[in-house]
């Protein structure tokens, strides 16, 4: 009988590297997690050198659980920004600054055995599909609310990358408002972020608030102006659900993100403005994410499990 592959996966965040020894594919097992920060260098080219090298150490570290001479099956080693998953490029990063690094050719070099890259995103909309909320579906959306939104889309139960660029849902433009850093205006996550319920929540009344849980919790004390910063978010994330039903048809989005974490308060209006937008449209079941932050690692493994077949 075969053992179950081993592999290490490395997930790179804008302030944290989270990776684990993962065991198995079906049910992966983590035999061990690490967590690092992300190191920052004076341009995006020396952090992008910096995280290869801290990438490595990682790999050796979680290697060693294995015994002495042992590797792993295979590595897996997704990262943020734009990433074009076929050419193994990291093509821009805007919190770290890379453009155009070659990721895959720099940990090849470093890293034996097969290796699996890819984006931080995709990866954890893959685990959510294949072991979280999204199981069941072929076709959906995994929708991270945090500080940006970004998307990853699930056609026919694999990710679709688009070069790189497929998913950046938070720069859907859904109203007039103000200029975003990507060159639009109104973008989504200007309006539906939870950086931006805060920001936004500020704004109205010049009361500073640490994030969206605050602006949730004034909500459920009846607070009039945190009400209607929840609903221009609600309304917005509503639209361009909308939009995605009527491009691709999912048949779930799944939300995760710091906002997701408000639960009712969230898909309760929803759900029911989706109710009043969506006509021609197939309405999509929402359902929470269920793996939180560890999603992009686990989806990493499944990556690097497929990469070692």
């Amino acid at each position: 009988m075969t053992s179950p592959p081993v592999v290490v996966a490395v997930d790179v965040g804008g302030t944290e590297i989270k990776a684990a020894l993962v065991r198995g594919l079906a049910e992966p097992t983590v035999l061990r997690e690490l967590r690092r920060a992300t190191p920052k260098r004076a341009s995006g080219t020396e952090t992008a050198d910096a995280v290869v090298a801290e990438v490595t150490g990682i790999v050796a570290e979680l290697s060693t659980e294995l015994g002495s001479g042992e590797r792993p099956d295979a590595v897996g080693v997704v990262v943020p920004g734009i990433v074009d998953d076929d050419r193994r490029i990291g093509v821009f990063s805007a919190n770290l600054g890379w453009r155009d690094y070659p990721f895959g050719e720099a940990l090849a070099a470093r890293i034996p055995g097969p290796l699996a890259f890819g984006h931080d995103v995709r990866a954890g909309g893959l685990a959510e599909a294949r072991l979280g909320a999204g199981q069941g579906f072929d076709d959906l959306v995994v929708l991270p609310i945090g500080t940006g939104i970004a998307g990853a889309l699930i056609i026919g139960g694999r990710p679709h990358s688009g070069g790189g660029y497929a998913g950046e849902i938070g720069h859907l433009v859904i109203a007039d408002g103000p200029e975003c850093a990507c060159g639009q205006r109104g973008c989504l996550e200007l309006i539906a972020s939870s950086s931006a319920v805060a920001r936004r929540y500020t704004e109205r009344t010049g009361r500073p608030v640490a994030g969206a849980a605050d602006v949730a919790a004034f909500l459920r004390d009846g607070d009039p102006e945190a009400k209607l910063v929840w609903d221009d978010a609600v309304n917005a994330l509503a639209r361009a659900i909308t939009h995605l039903a009527t491009l691709f048809a999912p048949q779930a989005v799944v939300l995760g993100g710091g906002l997701a974490m408000a639960g009712e308060l969230l898909t309760a209006p929803l759900e029911k403005r989706l109710d009043e937008l969506i006509t021609i449209q197939r309405l999509p079941e929402l359902r929470r994410a269920a793996l939180g932050d560890r999603a992009g690692c686990l989806g990493a493994a499944l990556m690097a499990i497929e990469e070692g077949r």
